[in-house]
């Protein structure tokens, strides 16, 4: 009777002949992310994670795992020979570990007999496992309203479980083109970059610093998200590009009400640098539409006019609430509510331009020396790489 994790993937075994590339990279991104000791292999329809680590501490090592884009679910399981003694014996183990964590006084038994070679159906085997478990243990039956279900898996071998812990879905990160994603410290587009990476994008962050009016502890923020970002994607790329001069020269000539707009053109215009750097298709960005003056229809097609890459907006129809419930759940909100300013927050206009168009855009950038101001960021922009096992250097603030 060996414990093992039984992952089960969705969208990508409908990928056809293109399959076998597909389950080879969430195979891949599970062995680089369920973390030493772990033996992943894909059988059958399901991908089992087996090893000293999972037998030493499976809790661990489904934490991890759960993370990994294309995992739709996984249940700590039993594995044992496809017998219906060795099924009854997993099943009844099973049963008293789930029971000595939570009471329960009603079951249900869910059998598929992927084999069809095993001598019992799966009604059969349901009705012989619930009643083994029932006298075994004073349950009731209730297939409608059970307290837990007692899974039984029978393949090449049977695999019995009664958890099922939801993973992220979605493709494998690396089954799609690597992009470029403009990184704030704030709520939005962390949930932007994961969401990406959930499509299999392969992210690199692009941050813009502004140093000295912003601080190093908002740098360190925006590594912190990208550490918790990477614990989904696997190492991480984030650009640091310093951006001070190119605000300063935007304060100094550009109307007032068209500073964000301009502003955002020119990160634009960096991050396509940086996109031929990384061999990067395309652009994200953490805009939805309608939740500030920069992200009306207008003001988006000003600014996407900046490039020639495609740009994806993964958030464009959430609501703030989403975005933050979101946010949440994948681990970023609470370090994106610590107090440290980005540039995109300094210099805001009192009445920014809420429909700008191309022709006012250029205008405004008359005065600036584009060419000169994006050389300069980018040589004096850093590269640092975050890994999944780094833990964030500033402290959470407190979510009320």
């Amino acid at each position: 009777m060996e414990p093992v994790l039984l992952v089960r993937y969705g969208e990508v075994a409908l990928k056809g002949q293109n399959r076998p590339f597909f389950l080879g990279t969430l195979v891949r991104n599970l062995e680089a992310l369920a973390g030493p000791g772990v033996e992943v292999r894909a059988r059958f329809g399901r991908i089992l994670l087996t090893g000293p680590a999972v037998r030493q501490d499976p809790r661990a090592v489904l934490e991890r795992a759960r993370r990994v884009f294309g995992v739709v679910s996984l249940s700590p399981a039993l594995e044992v020979p496809a017998e219906p003694a060795a099924i009854l014996q997993a099943a009844e183990t099973a049963t008293a570990a789930h029971l000595a964590r939570r009471a329960a006084a009603t079951f249900k038994v869910d059998a598929r007999r992927a084999d069809k070679r095993f001598p019992l159906t799966s009604l059969d085997l349901n009705r012989e496992v619930g009643a083994h478990l029932a006298a075994r243990f004073g349950l009731r039956v209730d297939v409608h309203h059970p307290d837990f279900t007692v899974q039984v898996e029978v393949r090449d071998r049977a695999y019995v479980a009664t958890e099922v812990v939801p993973g992220p879905g979605g493709l494998p990160v690396g089954t799609g083109a690597r992009a470029v994603i403009l990184l704030s410290g704030g709520i939005d587009s962390p949930v932007a970059l994961w969401l990406a990476a959930r499509r299999g994008l392969v992210p690199v962050a692009v941050h813009f610093h502004s140093f000295p009016f912003t601080s190093e502890r908002s740098r360190q923020k925006v590594l912190d998200l990208a550490r918790v970002l990477a614990t989904y994607t696997g190492p991480l790329r984030v650009w640091v590009v310093h951006f001070t001069e190119i605000q300063r020269a935007i304060q100094l000539t550009v109307p007032e009400a068209l500073r964000v707009t301009v502003m955002r053109r020119m990160m634009m215009r960096l991050a396509e640098r940086i996109a031929v750097l990384e061999g990067a298709a395309g652009l994200v960005t953490g805009e939805s539409v309608g939740q500030v003056a920069s992200q009306t229809l207008e003001s988006i097609g000003t600014i996407e006019a900046a490039t020639t890459l495609p740009v994806l907006r993964p958030l464009s129809g959430m609501d703030k609430s989403e975005i933050v419930a979101r946010a949440r759940a994948i681990g970023t909100y609470e370090i994106s509510v610590l107090p440290y300013e980005d540039c995109c927050s300094l210099f805001l206009p009192a009445h920014p331009h809420t429909h700008p168009t191309r022709a006012d855009a250029e205008r405004a950038e008359a005065g600036l020396d584009i060419p000169a101001l994006l050389t300069e960021a980018m040589e004096r922009s850093e590269v640092v790489t975050v890994s999944p096992g780094e833990q964030p250097a500033l402290a959470a603030a407190p979510v009320g």
